[in-house]
């Protein structure tokens, strides 16, 4: 075999052998998310539903004008809104990617959810969603987010 095939053959063979651990480590990443958001729905306090949370997080979202700056200011926001009486009927990852740069992963998707308030009134949620996570000690953490509502021209 000449030393192109061999080159070839070991580089489709490394191929191979890496695509499955990226596969694993995506779903991974999706798998956090989800986890959240099963917590989130069973309306659980920030303590219980955000173990994947660093304490340094911030986040962008269309509630707020500005940024919320560290875990416990989101949780203070994540908590009120359990009083609400709003109750989360679906939360679905719609392509969902997944990019990964050394110990730092970014997820993007777009965010279908169904929500039910207190009077039974039933209201989509919609956004554009970004996550990013950092591997510290072993864990991925959630560092930021960003939630773009999505708009319906109606």
């Amino acid at each position: 075999m000449s030393k192109w095939k061999r080159a070839v053959a070991a580089l489709s063979l490394g191929l191979l052998l890496v695509t499955p651990a990226l596969a694993d480590s995506a779903e991974e990443i999706m798998a956090i998310a989800k986890a959240q958001w099963a917590a989130e729905n069973q309306n659980r306090a920030a303590a219980e539903a955000w173990t994947s949370i660093a304490d340094d997080y911030t986040e962008f979202n269309p509630v707020m004008p500005t940024l919320v700056e560290g875990k416990a200011q989101a949780a203070r926001f994540y908590e009120a809104g359990l009083d609400s009486g709003d109750q989360s009927l679906a939360s679905e990852m719609l392509n969902p990617h997944v990019q990964f740069y050394g110990d730092t992963a970014i997820l993007t998707y777009n965010y279908g959810g169904l929500t039910r308030s207190k009077d039974g009134k039933t209201t989509p949620n919609l956004a554009k969603s970004t996550r990013v996570y950092v591997k510290q000690k072993g864990k991925w953490m959630l560092v930021h987010a960003n939630f773009a509502p999505v708009v319906v021209q109606q």
